[in-house]
């Protein structure tokens, strides 16, 4: 799982202002969203009246390119109680937005594909602005024959870790509500990029990305998961500065040995921190390279998965008390079946400061964290009932700060319908990330049907 652990200790915020250009992004996001709906009546009343994909794109002088449209998502009825407010009564209890829903748009050719993705809730906050509809993606994919191109609002991974590796680093997470956790996907937020895919023979592939602007992890300001961070000056990471870019190359070996190398550039996603007595506190965000390899194997029904990166930063001394120190970030994962056909997924994602006795000034924003920051997240399932029922447990544990999170939860789905029972439970010392939620703990109620 990515881990920005090594960070979790010094001031970590997301100050970004709503840009000018998200807000023409919503509005021309908006009349595609028209445009699209307006397209798929056009095309069921071209079915209804006898004319299929290939009559109108013979119309349109693409014959032989049908067009295939679909709308999909899911609807969901969610209740979210927490213990604290169970203890003061009746009185203190919210479930708050009952309603969830996520409604998907695409539509695909030969040669390209187009997607929005929505997410869906009343009273639904988004950069401290309220709206009930959320672009969670919207892009465009050409393909032209070896060679892939998208552009656009993505969601992209990279490295072989089941989630959250050291070496996914293109989508920033999304703190700001830690009763997700157990869906990592849902935490990444979308970025505007452009991505390019090319096959080299049969089993290899080059990847590269341009994403023209940064966005830090995000936290919550206010409310329940806020975290006490004071008050610190925005920055502006929105212009052409802080554009960002990496390439990719990933093969197989004997149908069985999955290898990638990789290379980035980019911004670390926490913030440094600089307090002055004279000034309000500076927020800045480190630019760093990343070279990272990854591994994937099975190996006597183990599912292996392995990542190691260095993260070279500007302090090549280690000197620099505004700029965090170069790290060497690796991951070791498996999943495997055990007895009676339980499932068992474990990773351990640790990161550690290089140079670290070169930290001497006590207002350096690496002074008085560990010099290793180690996450452990483990996962055992078990199916029952025709595999209808579903009963899972998971937990997350930072070893430095001695925190962790653990969430049961049984799951019954028949077709389409899913009714979960699930809670999450924060425990552990207040110095970590889990830690300062111990008041957090939750029990969730949910019915969702897919579509």
């Amino acid at each position: 799982m990515e881990d920005s652990d090594s960070s979790e200790k010094n001031l970590t915020y997301s100050l970004l202002p709503i840009p000018h250009s998200l807000v023409i992004i919503g509005v021309i996001m908006r009349k595609f969203v028209f445009i699209f709906l307006c397209c798929v009546a056009v095309s069921l009343s071209a079915q209804e009246f006898g004319f299929g994909d290939e009559d109108v794109a013979d119309a349109f002088g693409g014959g032989g390119n049908a067009l295939a449209v679909s709308i999909g998502g899911e609807v969901q009825a969610l209740m979210t109680g927490f213990v604290e407010d169970f203890a003061e009564g009746a009185a203190a209890v919210r479930f708050g937005n009952i309603f969830l829903g996520k409604l998907n748009f695409s539509a695909e050719s030969s040669n390209v594909k187009a997607a929005i993705n929505l997410k869906l809730a009343p009273g639904l906050v988004y950069y401290d602005e309220q709206s009930p509809v959320y672009v969670d993606e919207a892009y465009l994919t050409a393909y032209f024959g070896k060679l892939d191109v998208t552009g656009g609002l993505k969601k992209l991974t990279w490295g072989k870790a089941d989630s959250m590796g050291p070496m996914d680093v293109i989508n920033p997470l999304d703190f700001s509500d830690l009763s997700g956790l157990s869906d990592p996907m849902t935490l990444k937020i979308a970025r505007p990029l452009v991505s390019a895919s090319f096959v080299l023979g049969q089993f290899s592939k080059l990847q590269g990305v341009f994403v023209p602007n940064f966005e830090p992890v995000r936290f919550a300001k206010s409310g329940r998961w806020a975290l006490p961070l004071g008050s610190l000056t925005p920055t502006d990471t929105t212009s052409l500065a802080y554009a960002q870019a990496g390439l990719r190359f990933t093969t197989t070996i004997n149908n069985a040995l999955d290898i990638g190398a990789q290379y980035y550039y980019g911004r670390l996603t926490t913030p440094a921190v600089t307090m002055s007595a004279a000034a309000p506190p500076l927020v800045s965000y480190n630019p760093y390279h990343q070279i990272g390899f990854d591994y994937a194997q099975v190996v006597f029904g183990f599912n292996l998965r392995a990542e190691l990166a260095a993260n070279i930063t500007e302090d090549v001394a280690g000197d620099d008390g505004t700029v965090y120190n170069p790290s060497l970030a690796w991951s070791l994962g498996f999943d495997r079946s055990l007895i009676a056909d339980i499932n068992l997924t474990f990773q351990c994602n640790e990161t550690l400061r290089l140079l670290d006795g070169e930290i001497n000034d006590p207002l350096d924003i690496e002074a008085n964290s560990d010099v290793t920051s180690t996450r452990i997240t483990a996962a055992l399932s078990k199916k029952f009932l025709r595999d209808e029922l579903e009963l899972r447990a998971a937990a997350m544990w930072d070893i430095e700060s001695n925190a962790c999170f653990v969430m049961p939860s049984l799951i019954w789905t028949k077709n389409d319908v899913a009714v979960e029972l699930s809670g999450g439970i924060f425990a552990g010392s207040d110095e970590g990330l889990f830690g300062q939620f111990r008041d957090n703990s939750f029990v969730k109620v949910g019915v969702k049907y897919g579509f």
